[in-house]
């Protein structure tokens, strides 16, 4: 197939918003807003795709990506799956940055399979995650030197969880483990241990390792939804912060190899809930004490 497949949407494995993990510009966003997000979002959404195709080798991959990341940028010719981005962008007066760096992630998908370590974890989430809530952020005018700290921090742990919940598969389908080397050699787990029906003791506890570092990012990130000025996008963070605390937990107790650790349908709206409540509650006062505070802070580094 990989000589016959001449775009990315050829590579399209049908997946869409409404399937990811956690909520995509759910309505809790302003309807000015959705549609940029939206737009980003199936950008990226062919970009992964086409990384994550079982029959294309890693330099067709790399071709494809180049294309669309040409077509976003102009120095190629139209793509379908980047002219609603780029008009979007063109419209709002923002680079392609953020996207262009989702590809650079996805052409790291292609060629590398293996993490050393957490800070080799970590900056594949530089690209493969930070970028989207800064694109995010973007698009509702918030200030950078305020909420991109703290949104990368959340964004960081999101796809580590994802990481998490579906190590077994990436290992299966794509030979992909994201499970960094030391922290398996630490427990003598080799990555073979992922093709088993159950996690082991030692699988479960590198896992579990994992989860609770990646509870620390969590925890950085808390205050973000306090710190944003556009009350919607304020609750829709919040909410997505919650639902990630609840299943970085169930990381820690349950075994993603043989187990569910994601929400039904009930338990992800009254989870959300749970979060947008608590941000209500506690935004008009935190909210305006933290914007400033950490201004302040961001203007001093400035003067440095």
């Amino acid at each position: 197939m990989s000589a016959t497949l001449d775009n990315a949407t050829q590579a399209r494995s049908g997946k869409g918003h409404k399937d990811e993990n956690f909520p995509v510009a759910s309505h809790l966003i302003h309807p000015r807003n959705r549609g940029a997000i939206l737009a980003f979002y199936d950008f990226v959404r062919a970009g992964d795709d086409v990384a994550d195709h079982a029959e294309l080798s890693p330099e067709r991959k790399i071709a494809l990506l180049d294309r669309l990341a040409d077509a976003l940028t102009g120095e190629g010719p139209p793509d379908p799956e980047a002219e609603p981005l780029k008009r979007e962008l063109a419209t709002r007066g923002l680079p392609p940055t953020h996207a262009l760096e989702l590809l650079d992630a996805f052409r790291l998908d292609a060629r590398k399979t293996r993490y050393d370590d957490w800070e080799d974890l970590i900056a594949y989430c530089r690209l493969s995650a930070m970028p989207v809530g800064r694109y995010v952020l973007d698009v509702h005018g918030e200030d950078p030197a305020v909420v991109w700290g703290p949104s990368d921090a959340i964004c960081a742990a999101l796809q580590i969880v994802n990481h998490l919940q579906d190590c077994a598969k990436d290992y299966r389908r794509n030979d992909r483990v994201y499970l960094p080397r030391d922290v398996l050699a630490r427990h003598g787990v080799t990555v073979e241990a992922l093709a088993a029906d159950r996690a082991s003791p030692a699988l479960r506890a590198v896992i579990r390792e994992l989860a609770e570092r990646t509870m620390g990012l969590l925890d950085e990130g808390a205050v973000l939804p306090d710190l944003i000025a556009d009350l919607r996008l304020s609750l829709e963070i919040a909410a997505i912060h919650r639902l990630a605390v609840v299943l970085c937990r169930g990381l820690m107790e349950r075994d993603p190899l043989s187990e569910s650790v994601h929400h039904g349908k009930a338990g992800f709206a009254l989870t959300a809930l749970g979060g947008i409540i608590a941000t209500l509650a506690r935004r008009p006062l935190r909210g305006r004490v933290l914007r400033a505070q950490a201004l302040r802070v961001a203007n001093q580094e400035g003067r440095r």
